[in-house]
């Protein structure tokens, strides 16, 4: 499996993805059922709010190799600030509708 990781831009000055990096390496929480390696072929912030660079980013990362397409949770779950993302589900549809279909999108990461 190759990731692309996109992250809460909100919260790259409180959180250096540590969890999200230790999540894919032990292959816990969304990863527990990847049997392959994992290797992270990018991470990169939505771009700010609306998430606007979301798609754009995910699409260089899939021309770079990426076959998977995580959102972390900092988007989804509001971790670290308690306070999801309220354009995660947009990002998700924005990415579902404009990368091809062979293309992973998970929704969190821990």
């Amino acid at each position: 499996m190759k990731v692309g990781l996109i992250r809460c831009r909100q919260t790259e000055d409180m959180c250096p993805g540590t969890m999200d990096f230790k999540i894919i390496k032990e292959k816990k929480c969304v990863f527990e059922y990847v049997e392959e390696d994992i290797e992270i072929i990018g991470v990169v912030s939505c771009g700010g709010c609306p998430g606007k660079k979301a798609i754009p980013r995910a699409k260089q990362m899939v021309k770079r190799g990426a076959d998977t397409i995580v959102l972390a949770s900092c988007i989804t779950k509001g971790n670290p600030i308690g306070m999801p993302c309220p354009h995660a589900e947009k990002i998700k549809e924005g990415l579902i509708k404009n990368l091809d279909n062979t293309v992973q999108i998970l929704d969190y990461t821990h």
